[in-house]
């Protein structure tokens, strides 16, 4: 009986511990996101502080981050259940937007296209690097999703929106446009160096780890800067889809992919928490930037990646809730 009693205890005080560690991650998040919103509210650094800021952590911080953590993980990390997972739920979130919107909301394909993407296409490249470091434990965990999201999600989204759009594809900008991200190189280069088992001269380490140390606190800080002075769901023509997109994002593709990693792949544990986090991250910044670029459903990308960001961070603490 005292036997029973200390495992419950021991039971409930290692998942305190978990819970605890999780609220702690997020509350450093949540103050850098608060001071960025302080920044841009103040206008410390100009109108273009934050665009600045991202383009900085997208170009240099955060694949300096992706390569030095990849090339010292278990190549076994990049190919586990957890992406396979992750990356079907992203499939089959968007493939239900899909059929809903061509039965319900009737829109042109272009447009359904951003919805679709707004409604499975994650942020892996801003929000979810700082979620993996500090909720999940490791960068490591992003890339298998970050890669599949690059190198094929991308890809067919800017073809059809190439052809609905132009009329026309652009097959030079669909094959280059996962090449000149350096997201997407530095995860490579990472993972090469991993699977041959190379060891970074130190100099070359410690360069890319100074680097990659300022990609977390530099995309929380624009992601704040980025929520002063931009109100949703303003545009009545377009908030049935955003409201769909989002829940779909935040919602739908996190019970998928926790039912895909439990009873698919049999994922338990802390690696079961990683496949529904990733999940439930917001949708990325990249569809907006399709949407504007083709000039079709600007709005339904602007406003789902404004409300599926402020809600992926409730969404997420549930699943630390229910999962640690």
């Amino acid at each position: 009986m005292r036997e029973a009693a200390r495992s419950g205890i021991r039971w409930y005080t290692n998942r305190l511990v978990r819970v605890l560690g999780v609220l702690t991650g997020f509350g450093i998040i949540a103050f850098v996101i608060a001071v960025g919103y302080g920044v841009g509210r103040v206008g410390v650094g100009g109108p273009q502080a934050g665009y600045v800021l991202n383009r900085i952590a997208f170009f240099i911080t955060n694949p300096a981050l992706l390569f030095t953590v990849l090339a010292k993980e278990d190549i076994r990390t990049v190919v586990s259940g957890v992406g396979l997972a992750a990356n079907i739920a992203a499939v089959i979130a968007g493939l239900v937007f899909l059929v809903l919107s061509r039965l319900f909301f009737r829109r042109p394909a272009a447009r359904t296209t951003i919805g679709v993407l707004a409604s499975s296409y994650s942020n892996f490249n801003n929000i979810g690097i700082p979620v993996a470091v500090y909720v999940l434990g490791s960068p490591a965990y992003i890339a298998p999703v970050l890669l599949v999201q690059l190198i094929v999600f991308a890809p067919i989204a800017l073809t059809v929106l190439d052809v609905t759009s132009r009329g026309r594809v652009s097959l030079r900008d669909i094959l280059l446009n996962p090449v000149r991200n350096p997201m997407i190189i530095a995860s490579v280069a990472g993972v090469v160096v991993a699977a041959f088992g190379w060891t970074l001269p130190d100099v070359v380490d410690s360069a890319f780890t100074l680097l990659g140390g300022a990609a977390v606190p530099l995309v929380l800080m624009a992601f704040g800067m980025s929520l002063h002075g931009s109100p949703p769901l303003k545009a009545v023509g377009a908030r049935a889809e955003v409201i769909v997109a989002t829940v779909f994002k935040v919602v739908l593709m996190p019970l998928i992919g926790w039912a895909l990693a439990r009873y698919g792949f049999h994922v338990t544990g802390h690696q079961l928490f990683v496949t529904v986090v990733l999940c439930a991250l917001p949708a990325a910044q990249n569809v907006y930037n399709f949407a504007a670029r083709y000039e079709r459903g600007e709005i339904v990308a602007r406003d789902a990646v404004l409300l599926s960001t402020i809600l992926s961070v409730p969404a997420v603490f549930v699943v630390a809730l229910l999962l640690t």
